[in-house]
């Protein structure tokens, strides 16, 4: 009888889709929370784009996405809104997933893009571009990528040593992250006051005159290098338990391992190029969106959604409060993440873990 009982909860709590000769499984209640997490990331979006000199309901707003809006809407919505609340949701589905890809392969809350360099070195590539060679929208998707590799394939060489470990990765990335900090200010120093403005605007996370472009750079890191973390899901949960457990498992550890570091890179640098280093995003959605689902494992999905809705709810945030979009996006996540990573470490203090 408990028996029953206990494959009757847990068949409540999983699931299991098949497809010929492919299945999936999956958590119902990790499933509900992206559904739901979703439908938040929308109605921000919707809400955002109503916001403005021009104001417009969320009906007036979905009539004109759909054709039939008020006169004038459609140049206001399509051209000039839309384009900035696809990048919000993009960059922060980008920057979840990718927090959470590097937080499982570290076993570290602070094992984010944004805290172990990647990120940073993501925007060094696109300062240099920016700076250095004038670069227009794809061109800075570019430097960010090579930013982002080098930065990655430096930071994975340093901390091998008979294999890459999370506690390794984490303080050698911490340290390239304060090169790459003043590499980026010997920049800003040698650029001319013109361009030092403009790259400044873009270092501190901001949406502002984001454009169709930026929504292409971050789809298509999406569309690329989202099937590739998860194919790869499976090894992500199984090298959470360790190498040699992994290795026992049919796991490859270290092969496993570039792939989705290279993955995870990708992700932030293409988040990166389309709305600047957004601050914080990284490292507390996966954490928000493990406690949601209550599920172990990655959380892949549910901490990009999570960091969808963050982002688009910071930049929805930036409007309310200032009633204009200048605000960039970065310093509300900026406040919010500060405010978090002090209750982590407390957290972490009361567990006895520091």
């Amino acid at each position: 009888m408990k028996d029953d009982t206990a494959r009757a909860r847990v068949g409540v709590r999983r699931g299991l889709l098949r497809t010929g000769r492919w299945s999936l499984r999956y958590d119902t209640r990790a499933l509900l929370v992206c559904v739901a997490l979703a439908a938040l990331t929308v109605c921000a979006m919707v809400s955002a784009i109503g916001t403005g000199t021009y104001e417009l309901s969320p009906p007036e707003v979905l009539r004109t996405l759909a054709g039939d809006g008020p006169p004038g809407a459609g140049f206001v919505v399509l051209d000039l809104r839309l384009p900035r609340a696809l990048v919000a949701a993009l960059a922060g589905f980008g920057l979840g997933t990718a927090g959470a890809v590097f937080q499982s392969l570290t076993r570290n809350p602070l094992g984010s893009p944004d805290i172990i360099g990647f990120g940073n070195g993501a925007s060094a590539g696109a300062l240099v571009a920016i700076i250095l060679c004038d670069a227009g929208a794809a061109q800075t998707a570019v430097g960010a990528v090579c930013g982002g590799v080098a930065t990655a394939a430096a930071v994975y060489l340093l901390a091998w040593k008979r294999g890459v470990h999370g506690y390794r990765l984490v303080l050698v990335g911490i340290g390239a992250s304060s090169v790459l900090g003043a590499a980026t200010s010997f920049l800003y120093l040698r650029a001319d006051i013109g361009k030092a403005a403009q790259a400044a605007a873009w270092t501190i996370g901001s949406l502002n005159a984001r454009g169709w472009g930026e929504v292409r750079i971050a789809a298509l890191g999406l569309v690329v290098l989202i099937p590739v973390v998860l194919i790869h899901g499976r090894r992500l949960t199984m090298l959470e338990m360790g190498d040699d457990t992994a290795a026992a498992l049919g796991v490859p550890p270290e092969r496993s391992r570039l792939v989705l570091i290279g993955a995870g890179t990708g992700l932030t640098a293409m988040a990166v190029a389309a709305a600047g280093p957004v601050p914080f995003v990284a490292m507390a959605a996966p954490q928000l969106a493990r406690r949601i689902t209550r599920a172990a494992g990655p959380n892949v999905l549910s901490a990009g959604w999570t960091g969808a809705l963050l982002v688009t709810a910071a930049d929805l945030a930036t409007q309310r409060l200032t009633g204009s979009a200048l605000l960039p996006v970065g310093v509300v996540t900026g406040i919010a993440g500060g405010a978090y990573l002090a209750w982590l470490l407390r957290g972490e203090r009361r567990a006895a873990r520091l």
